[in-house]
């Protein structure tokens, strides 16, 4: 597997949607967009029809601790915070420099995982940073299916 990905400068982000405290061990992500999805056309002012889902570390990333809590989101960018449904709540993603990935294949294949944190990263002029990582889950996306596309969007700085 050789990618490279394109370094993007993100501006502000607002969403709404759903969250839930996980591990890699205890993973709840199936749990999750199963209790989003069914709601999400409760969200009126969203700006797309993609799907965020959005993982928030306690800490920097750690791939190796699967005990690591963090919070997962399944989300929808919005124009504003003004129409919030119930048993939902807002996130604000604020700028950063991102690795973004084009990935083709099943969801559950970690390779991509193992390749950008194990390969590109120690090989680039980058550094993993401490923010919100992302996949934003397009119209090509189709869950289960090795012909799905997502884009995979990783937090870095550059190194000193």
């Amino acid at each position: 597997m050789k990618m490279q990905p394109r370094i993007v400068t993100l501006t502000q982000k607002i969403f709404v949607g759903k969250k839930l405290i996980m591990t890699f061990f205890n993973n709840q992500t199936f749990k999750l967009w199963q209790s989003f999805m069914p709601r999400r056309k409760e969200i009126k002012n969203n700006l797309t029809a993609e799907l965020f889902s959005l993982q928030v570390y306690d800490g920097p990333l750690r791939p190796e601790d699967l005990n690591q809590k963090f919070e997962k989101w399944a989300i929808v960018e919005v124009s504003d915070f003004d129409n919030v449904p119930n048993e939902m709540e807002t996130f604000t993603l604020h700028d950063g420099l991102y690795a973004v990935f084009n990935y083709k294949g099943l969801n559950t294949d970690d390779k991509i995982f193992i390749y950008i944190f194990d390969t590109w990263l120690p090989n680039s002029n980058y550094l993993l940073d401490d923010r919100p990582h992302f996949e934003i889950l397009g119209d090509k996306y189709k869950n289960g299916d090795p012909n799905s596309e997502e884009e995979i969007w990783v937090p870095i700085k550059l190194k000193q």
